[in-house]
């Protein structure tokens, strides 16, 4: 039995694969015409407060953002005052959670993000069924702070491992530290916990990280790991005309032997490490 024929639309499809790959103007243009129509699009970023609600009226909100190391250290020193007060007061401490759960999420398309609303939880340090998780977000807190003094950053990995017998399981240590980064209504990175290294870079891109020069073109075909700690990163240098992420580690090492961005000026980046 003869082969079946390719469709004329997987045909013509095929054809104009090859057509692009062999003229980087025709790519270059088309990301270039891209590139303009996204920037055109794109307006200036707004903030919850900037939002028309269009007469409707979505009741308290409470956004979780970037935040500076001193206004962490001062949400932090404020959190423990008042649980000192409340148990010098005879009455106990509780720490008033966020509820990260669905109902308690708004999306806000202006924003293009997920808000919480106000319902929130104590947890209560005399409460039996809640002790121990009071006690890891105090330990968790005592932690932070002192990261965020030394500014030092650790992987949740090391924060674990500071309090083993404590925390018995990572996921513990994991989810309160995300009830904590609600509470103080900042991002987990603005605790300086950071997650493992994961990803790789390689193509039209230069950087210092912590001092150091990286020059992404000279990086062999196992390119560079991508930092976790992004604050070391300094003084981005490219000349890439787009990113191109790649899924399998096997594609993302053929187009480094290929030096596929001096082709196409680009950086190519793939989620995770190679073997």
């Amino acid at each position: 039995m003869p082969p079946k024929r390719k469709s004329s639309m997987s045909a013509a499809a095929e054809r104009k694969r090859q057509k692009l790959s062999d003229d980087p103007g025709t790519v270059l243009r088309r990301v270039g015409e891209l590139r303009r129509a996204i920037r055109d699009g794109a307006g200036d970023r707004l903030a919850l407060v900037d939002v028309d609600w269009d007469g409707e009226d979505p009741g308290p909100l409470r956004e979780v953002m970037d935040m500076p190391t001193a206004g962490v250290l001062q949400r932090i020193e404020r959190v423990m005052v008042d649980a000192a007060k409340a148990v010098a007061g005879g009455v106990g401490y509780a720490f008033q959670v966020p509820s990260r759960t669905d109902v308690n999420q708004l999306y806000v398309p202006q924003l293009d993000r997920i808000v919480l609303k106000d319902k929130t939880s104590a947890r209560k340090f005399a409460d039996v069924g809640m002790c121990r998780k009071t006690t890891i977000m105090t330990r968790i807190m005592q932690l932070v702070h002192g990261v965020c003094a030394k500014n030092i950053h650790v992987t949740k990995r090391d924060l674990f491992y500071t309090d083993v017998k404590l925390f018995v399981k990572q996921n513990d240590s994991d989810a309160v530290l995300d009830d904590v980064s609600a509470m103080l209504g900042c991002t987990r990175t603005s605790l300086h916990v950071v997650a493992s290294e994961k990803g790789v870079v390689v193509g039209r891109l230069q950087y210092q990280e912590d001092g150091d020069e990286i020059d992404c073109t000279k990086m062999g075909i196992g390119g560079k790991a991508i930092p976790s700690n992004m604050d070391k990163v300094t003084n981005m240098r490219s000349d890439a005309k787009f990113i191109l992420l790649v899924e399998k580690d096997a594609a993302f090492m053929r187009l480094a032997e290929d030096r596929f961005y001096n082709k196409y000026p680009c950086v190519i980046i793939t989620g995770w490490p190679l073997p």
